[in-house]
């Protein structure tokens, strides 16, 4: 039989290829077309702002010294016999974000060459081998805070908990980037990440491609979704390289909403706080940790401008230099969330319960940091001339200075001072996770019990 005949009689299954070729392009066209209408609509904000990325260069000799007052914080409040950082400044507590905070300024610190390789191998060793030791909540993931000296679960006043409060997932994706960093960059300590999260049943916190916390109330375990737009991706991304499905919680259009302010359609989370039972925070630090991290992706990226070009226009309109996130202040109620955008208010302050904390307003020593490394403009240097004088020279950073009167919010805390030296980390090397597909294979063992 000739060729053209074959071709004749397998018309029918040719022509079936191509529909089905063509079909499956429509689709994807489809999407692609939804989520850009979803994600990006109306301002295409690197068009319209054209924001200048700062470049990768070697510190400058007074960037080193901002590096040295940063690391001054762990200095002073490293608990020797543990290993272990407070979280305040002479406070013996840490939530796993704030251990997660001083393993990432440790990181730092031994890439900008701060501390001696043999010190970076000492400090990284010794607290590895205190997480071992972690008591956990119902045996099955940290509690959310610790007595840094004796490793005891505490509540949140740093009493003693012999049930402990529950866990946080988001608390631990963040803690999951450090053990990445460990895996990928420094495989000497492989062997002790395995210690730690072979201990761990990180699957609790995971289910249907969502990250869940638990609370416990009143002899009551309450497990519940967790994380918000922006934290919730940046949390998500480190629980996915370890292997686990995440896909709701990465998924930006999820519960994606627009809020127009100052012309620019700022990104919001449209699950309603009193369905849901959590606020949703617009704020820097999601981000500015995303992008110095993990190096961003398309929509965070995006995402990241416009929350920064957001509050450069803040400037413009009202005169008070802006860059807000969540923050310890100095004073009751000790933490605030200062927001682009959150329950119904642009420019709102509130506290973890909601109430109004507008007299705390404040600009975010870490958020001007972390803009500063990734923008490189005349509002960044506006910025650093207020936030490179609010330090200690022997205690660390500042969080930030009050809008209302001017005067520095001397709260100083290893999450301000661990990203300041990330921030700097990363304006001299780049982003500070660098994967290859040896160590996610490593990695992907390491979530196998």
């Amino acid at each position: 039989m000739s060729f053209k005949q074959n071709l004749v009689r397998a018309r029918g299954h040719i022509v079936f290829i191509l529909a089905l070729i063509c079909a499956f392009s429509l689709v994807i066209t489809l999407e692609n077309m939804e989520l850009e209408k979803r994600v990006t609509p109306k301002v295409n904000i690197k068009n319209s702002f054209d924001l200048q990325r700062a470049e990768h260069r070697p510190l400058t000799q007074q960037e080193w010294e901002w590096a040295k007052i940063a690391w001054k914080f762990f200095e002073n409040n490293t608990i020797e016999s543990t290993g272990m950082v407070n979280s305040v400044d002479g406070y013996t507590a840490s939530t796993l974000w704030d251990t997660s905070s001083y393993m990432m300024a440790l990181i730092s610190a031994e890439r900008l060459s701060l501390i001696s390789r043999n010190e970076f191998d000492t400090r990284m060793s010794k607290i590895l081998k205190s997480l071992q030791q972690l008591p956990l909540f119902e045996d099955t993931l940290p509690n959310k805070s610790y007595n840094t000296e004796s490793l005891a679960m505490v509540d949140y006043a740093n009493q003693k908990s012999e049930t402990g409060i529950g866990w946080s997932a988001i608390d631990i994706g963040r803690f999951l980037v450090p053990m990445n960093i460990l895996v990928w960059n420094y495989p000497e300590f492989t062997h002790q990440v395995r210690e730690v999260t072979a201990l761990w049943d990180l699957s609790a916190s995971v289910k249907n491609g969502e990250l869940f916390g638990a609370l416990y109330e009143k002899g009551n375990t309450q497990l519940l979704q967790e994380g918000r737009l922006g934290y919730e991706e940046y949390a998500a991304k480190s629980y996915q390289l370890m292997g686990f499905d995440v896909s709701n919680a990465v998924d930006y259009s999820m519960w994606l909403s627009f809020k127009d302010i100052y012309d620019i359609n700022i990104p919001t989370d449209s699950r309603n706080p009193e369905i849901f039972h959590a606020h949703n925070y617009v704020v820097s630090e999601s981000y500015i940790l995303d992008q110095i991290e993990f190096g961003g992706d398309q929509v965070s990226s995006e995402f990241a401008e416009r929350v920064y070009k957001v509050q450069e226009e803040r400037y413009k309109d009202t005169g008070i230099l802006t860059a807000v996130s969540e923050d310890n202040i100095d004073q009751a109620p000790y933490f605030v969330y200062n927001t682009v955008f959150t329950s119904g208010k642009a420019w709102n302050a509130i506290t973890e319960d909601g109430a109004d904390a507008s007299e705390f307003k404040t600009l975010s020593t870490k958020a001007a940091f972390g803009w500063y490394a990734l923008f490189e403009d005349e509002y960044t240097a506006k910025l650093m001339a207020v936030a490179s004088t609010l330090y200690d020279p022997e205690k660390g950073w500042y969080s930030g200075q009050y809008e209302k009167t001017g005067k520095p919010n001397k709260a100083l805390t290893a999450n301000t001072n661990g990203i300041i030296l990330e921030t700097l980390a990363y304006k001299a090397t780049g982003t500070l996770l660098n994967p290859n597909q040896k160590s996610l294979e490593t990695l992907h063992k390491l979530t196998k019990k």
